[in-house]
């Protein structure tokens, strides 16, 4: 497994962490992270990617249910709509190419999901490449650090990670046609 890979790995399991403790506290993920990481840049891109999922998973969500034929967020196993989000995050906010961002979350859902996972991650996530990287040439979009050149990521201390409602899990939901 790359470095990168294993920070995208960290950062699925803290998306899924806060997903099912919503008072997980910032600072012990960020500090997991680096704990975890080791290495300085690694631990800033996983960083990046949790806290920047966090900050548009309403928009994130929008972009999946659209897609995701019958389903929504709210009845998806948690390993997947957390991979899903964070492809959909690097589909629509990185220059990450699609095959790679696909391939990383094909990955994350074979090692945690269920038998069935790798393939509906890989379908969801088919379905949300933007046209304009549909077109472009494998090789173009290197992978390139989500911090933007004298951006700073917010500390763990200036985070808040605001409580969202639970998700239901209502089995007597008629969501599923």
């Amino acid at each position: 497994m790359s470095k990168r890979s294993k920070a995208r790995e960290l950062a699925v399991q803290m998306l899924y962490m806060i997903d099912i403790n919503p008072d997980a506290d910032a600072k012990a993920i960020r500090a997991t992270i680096e704990e975890q990481l080791g290495d300085f840049q690694l631990a800033e891109f996983s960083w990046s990617l949790f806290i920047r999922v966090r900050e548009v998973r309403s928009q994130l969500d929008a972009s999946i249910e659209s897609v995701a034929m019958h389903w929504k967020i709210s009845r998806m196993p948690p390993t997947d709509r957390n991979i899903i989000r964070l492809g959909t995050f690097e589909l629509m906010f990185t220059d990450t190419p699609p095959k790679v961002v696909i391939d990383e979350a094909v990955e994350l859902a074979k090692r945690y999901g269920t038998a069935q996972s790798s393939q509906f991650v890989n379908g969801i996530l088919d379905r949300l490449i933007p046209e304009s990287k549909r077109t472009t040439p494998a090789g173009v979009h290197p992978e390139i650090p989500l911090k933007l050149k004298d951006e700073t990521l917010p500390d763990a201390a200036d985070v808040s990670i605001e409580k969202k409602e639970p998700l239901s899990t209502d089995e007597d939901d008629d969501d599923v046609e």
